[in-house]
């Protein structure tokens, strides 16, 4: 299972841009994208929450995976988020994934529905079929109103070798040490990546393998600093960066969905970016943008 390496470190869920009549904004997505690799990301990951997937259709998704895989062109692991409320969308789009090239697929639980146990492990080993890719699993419950508890993760990764890895958002330590502790203690080559900001040095220090969090659109350097110094061996100069990461989820509360925010904070840190965002979500008003102004400014981030 030397294939879950490639997921480790620094992997971005990358906010898609768009022109202000709701197209793909391809030029400013693909400098966006540029500039954290060469921040030293370690992957990126398309069609996440911050990529909106939830208000674009099948096509639109395909059409941004294939230009997302075609402009990184081999630089770094490419994921693709297929999950959603739909199974059959969601085999479909997996598939296209893997078609497109991907390097892995990374798969949220379907929501609306609380789903059974057993249909919900029933769903990702049919996800997990129906392509030869590694598969991410993506934990959200304060969105999707259902936890992958780490019992249910193990059995799923016990009965599927391509599960390699998840995206754990959740902000609890304890969840994060016992998804460490139970599955990676099974499975060494399981792949936690925490999916907030400030629980990255925290997912480090109990063994985990990284971060798949927001603030690597407007100030990767952050994390991949905090990273490298956890590498050295440097643990008082990655405390120095965790003290800032800790600061930055205060930005996520100015608005919901918080998309907007990481937009505007990509424009305030030097990229001249479209920052419209797909209804029901809505421009950040003034005061909120001087807030997050503010705020950035405040952390030496712009």
């Amino acid at each position: 299972m030397q294939q879950t390496a490639q997921f480790s470190g620094i992997i971005p869920p990358v906010s898609t841009l768009f022109t202000p009549d709701g197209m793909l904004d391809k030029a400013g997505t693909a400098a966006l994208v540029d500039d954290m690799i060469n921040a030293g990301v370690d992957g990126l990951f398309f069609l996440g929450s911050g990529g909106e997937f939830t208000q674009l259709n099948t096509n639109e998704r395909k059409a941004i995976a294939e230009f997302a895989i075609a402009h990184v062109n081999g630089r770094v692991p490419v994921l693709i988020g297929t999950g959603g409320t739909n199974a059959r969308e969601t085999l479909e789009l997996s598939q296209h994934a893997q078609q497109a090239g991907a390097d892995g697929i990374v798969v949220i639980n379907p929501y609306y529905w609380k789903v059974s146990e057993a249909n919900l492990i029933r769903y990702f080993q049919q996800v997990a079929d129906s392509v030869t890719l590694p598969v991410i699993l993506y934990n959200f419950p304060a969105l999707t109103g259902q936890d992958l508890t780490p019992a249910l993760v193990k059995t799923l990764v016990d009965s599927r070798s391509n599960i390699v890895g998840i995206k754990d958002t959740i902000d609890s330590v304890a969840h994060l040490r016992s998804m460490i502790l139970t599955v990676k203690a099974a499975h060494p080559h399981f792949v936690v990546l925490c999916g907030y900001d400030d629980h990255l040095f925290n997912t480090l220090l109990l063994g985990g393998d990284g971060a798949i969090s927001a603030s690597g659109n407007f100030a990767p350097q952050v994390s991949v600093n905090l990273l490298q110094a956890f590498r050295d061996d440097d643990l008082a100069r990655a405390a120095q960066y965790h003290q800032t990461m800790l600061q930055i989820p205060q930005m996520y509360q100015l608005d919901t969905p918080f998309v907007n925010v990481i937009k505007e904070a990509i424009s305030l840190c030097g990229r001249p970016v479209s920052t419209y965002v797909l209804p029901p979500a809505g421009p950040l008003d003034e005061a909120r943008k001087a807030q997050l102004k503010s705020l950035l400014q405040q952390l030496k981030l712009c």
